[in-house]
């Protein structure tokens, strides 16, 4: 099993925003800026083609290569959609560490999360990530990571973490679970913007979706079940359209 990608949201980690002292608020989420976010109006992502670097086993280069690549596709993708609708467009980095950084442990062998600040994507590749890289996973992780991006630039992870927003831990577990259930589905929205892939099938997207696992010990209701992440991720890549992500307002059994 590849490792399961984990964001940098708690606030041991980097985003604690802090409360301004509003109301907190339960099921259904009502900010505006979450449910009627102008995300939802950028229509399908435009196709366009983005070229997978070979991958060999247990090569880190060759795998930084690859994200990077992955990382100017992402760019391209997303710019012109999001400036034409007014939101201003800054890129995101890419940093590579071999220890701790930003939320990943030390003891970690793989990781990935986006940090806030210094806004960038962040990989920590080990053995489990790089023993078998010939499947979609570091694309989508890849693109995973960069949707957590493009959720800050439409002001919608401002609105997930911050105690103003919350008045329990179930709340909050909630609010991140439909976070990151919404990147997973961003990153199924990419991926269609991108196929077909030279070389790829639908047996190389079904195998992507056994690959993941949502309900990892310690993070359970952070990340939704299995069943939820799969199901996200498929609704983006069917719809290739980021209007297809509202988590905010789905039922709580579509976000369990």
């Amino acid at each position: 099993m590849k490792f399961r990608l984990i964001t940098a949201l708690a606030c041991a980690a980097t985003l604690c925003l802090g409360g301004t002292g509003a109301a907190a608020s339960a099921y259904p989420v009502k900010q505006k800026v979450l449910t009627d976010n102008v995300l939802y109006r950028l229509g399908k992502l435009p196709k366009s083609t983005c070229e997978e670097p070979v991958v060999r086993p247990g090569n880190r280069g060759d795998a930084k290569h690859y994200i990077g690549t992955v990382m100017q596709c992402l760019e391209a993708a997303w710019e012109t959609p999001l400036s034409e609708t007014g939101v201003a467009f800054e890129g995101a980095r890419l940093k590579f560490v071999t220890g701790s950084y930003c939320g990943i442990e030390a003891r970690a062998d793989s990781d990935s999360v986006y940090c806030h600040d210094p806004r960038a994507v962040v990989f920590k590749l080990g053995k489990t990530v790089l023993e078998d890289p010939s499947d979609l996973f570091l694309m989508y992780s890849t693109a995973a990571r960069y949707a957590n991006h493009v959720q800050r630039l439409t002001d919608i992870v401002y609105n997930v973490d911050s105690e103003a927003f919350y008045g329990s831990k179930a709340e909050r577990a909630e609010r991140l679970r439909r976070y990151n259930l919404q990147a997973d589905c961003l990153a199924g929205v990419f991926v269609k913007s991108v196929s077909p892939l030279g070389g790829r099938s639908t047996r190389d997207w079904k195998y992507l979706l056994k690959l993941l696992q949502g309900d990892v010990a310690g993070h359970e209701r952070l990340w939704g079940k299995t069943a939820s992440v799969r199901a996200w991720l498929g609704r983006g890549y069917a719809s290739g359209d980021p209007g297809s992500c509202n988590t905010w307002t789905a039922s709580p059994a579509e976000v369990a």
